[in-house]
């Protein structure tokens, strides 16, 4: 890909793939190819931001090393930790060895996890937290946390004197540069969203509602085509995307499988009866189309019509590739085998050393059932959660406890959870204690966690529920 000039300062570096035939392994990407983006901020100081897949290494450095002109980048900063965004982050720290490594906290976790513990001095790491800033000269990098959108230590830079917001992966699109530079950025787009981003829709409402005081004139992702014009509506899309609400709610999907073809007439025949009635229908062979794209006509549709024969006993197989159960067990594969995607997966999935864990004796002393039943423990939903100030473990919740009214509890969590990983959860919380004023804010309950010891220090996991569960329900 060409060297482009984002602004007199700036320069886009990345690297289009036009050969790659399935985008991790698994969404089709041709004829139209896929981009690994990357940018140089040319200033006092460099920064050279994100670096790009394997594949395209030698490519990346070439274009590097034309636009720095001789200079030494001072910086190279890791917003996403993806082996498409950081596979060539160890050529460029030892073609430059006094460029120091800008992430917060969870990216040098996974550098380490990566390339090894020993893969850069503590001097060479520039471990930055939410809203830190990066001063180069003129321009300015201020960083904003955004977990789970869609790997645990994403962040996003936002950069001061040009209002460009480098997003990660968030507003990326499938399709290389050069082949589709004069394609419409949003159905790649929403494919992308849906089938790798969409499961977080809650941390990616927080992100929006972060970036929602900037004022921004480009957005960088690291896939797709750079952001400067329409940007409202872009940013439209992804805010009704994240709530999983789609864009024709009056829209009719039928998506079939048929063996012999007559399921497949059968849904023909109710397309043409939906028409006549004036509704607008889509039509999905589940036989013949590839299932992100089946999946992406189901959320844009506001109405679905699943279609199959039995097959066995059971749903004809590629219907199954709609069932939720399965996206739940790839899941749980993918916590097995240490996939930092998998990280919101309950702890079940994850194997732990049960010889290292220790857990407090049970009480000698009985309660009884009268004492226990005063006790109202209800679920709740996460509708806000954050830091709270001057406070390095208390987070504040606001939650849907079933009530009109929002509730206030506290919790000290805050080592073993951000707050934006939790938004949109459901846990179980005690009701009725009498409110406890802590840091000045009342907090009227208490959250339910398992705390327990491992191999020498305290473990915690916040108890979460199916989703399913409504906000109220009482447990007995």
């Amino acid at each position: 890909m060409t060297i482009q000039t984002v602004t007199d300062a700036i320069r886009y570096v990345g690297v289009d793939d036009n050969t790659l035939a399935l985008f991790e392994n698994q969404y089709p990407v041709q004829p139209m190819g896929v981009s690994y983006n990357s940018y140089v901020i040319l200033d006092e100081k460099i920064a050279v931001m994100d670096s790009v897949d394997a594949r395209a290494a030698e490519e990346w450095l070439s274009n590097v090393a034309r636009v720095l002109e001789g200079r030494s980048p001072d910086y190279l900063v890791v917003t996403h930790m993806e082996p498409d965004h950081s596979g060539s982050l160890m050529r460029l720290a030892q073609k430059y060895p006094e460029m120091k490594i800008v992430g917060n906290a969870k990216t040098f976790t996974m550098i380490k996890q990566f390339f090894g513990t020993g893969a850069f001095s503590e001097d060479r790491m520039l471990e930055v937290g939410e809203r830190d800033t990066l001063s180069l000269g003129l321009h300015r990098l201020r960083f904003l946390l955004a977990p789970m959108v869609h790997w645990p230590e994403v962040m996003a830079a936002y950069e001061e004197e040009e209002k460009i917001l480098f997003s990660a992966d968030a507003f990326g699109r499938f399709g290389s540069l050069e082949r589709t530079a004069r394609a419409p950025w949003a159905p790649q787009a929403r494919r992308y969203y849906y089938n790798i981003v969409g499961k977080y829709g809650a941390q990616v409402q927080a992100l929006l509602k972060k970036i929602s005081a900037l004022e921004i004139k480009t957005i960088c992702p690291l896939h797709g085509p750079m952001l400067t014009e329409d940007l409202g509506e872009y940013l439209r899309l992804y805010d009704l995307w994240s709530q999983w609400k789609p864009e024709k709610p009056e829209g009719i999907l039928i998506a079939h499988a048929s063996i012999y073809g007559n399921t497949a007439y059968a849904s023909e025949a109710l397309k043409r009866k939906l028409e006549g009635k004036g509704a607008q229908v889509a039509m999905c062979d589940l036989t013949a189309t590839d299932l992100s794209y089946a999946v992406t006509s189901a959320f844009y549709c506001g109405k679905l019509v699943l279609a199959c024969s039995t097959y066995d006993g059971g749903l004809f197989p590629p219907m199954k590739t709609l069932d939720p159960k399965k996206a739940e067990n790839k899941a749980e594969k993918a916590a097995v085998n240490g996939s930092a995607e998998a990280a919101t997966v309950s702890a079940p999935s994850v194997q732990i050393d049960l010889s290292k864990v220790k857990i407090e004796p049970l009480f000698a002393d009985d309660v009884d059932f009268e004492t226990f039943s005063k006790s109202d423990f209800r679920v709740v939903k996460i509708e806000a959660c954050e830091a709270v100030p001057k406070s390095k473990k208390l987070l504040k919740f606001t939650l849907n406890d079933g009530t009109d009214r929002k509730r206030t509890i506290l919790s000290g969590i805050h080592e073993y959870y951000e707050p934006e990983e939790l938004v949109g959860k459901t846990c179980v919380a005690i009701t009725n204690l009498p409110p406890r004023k802590m840091m000045g804010i009342d907090s009227e309950g208490m959250l339910i966690s398992a705390v327990y010891e491992y191999d020498g220090r305290e473990g915690l996991n916040l108890l979460m529920l199916d989703d399913s569960i409504p906000a109220g329900a009482k447990l007995y």
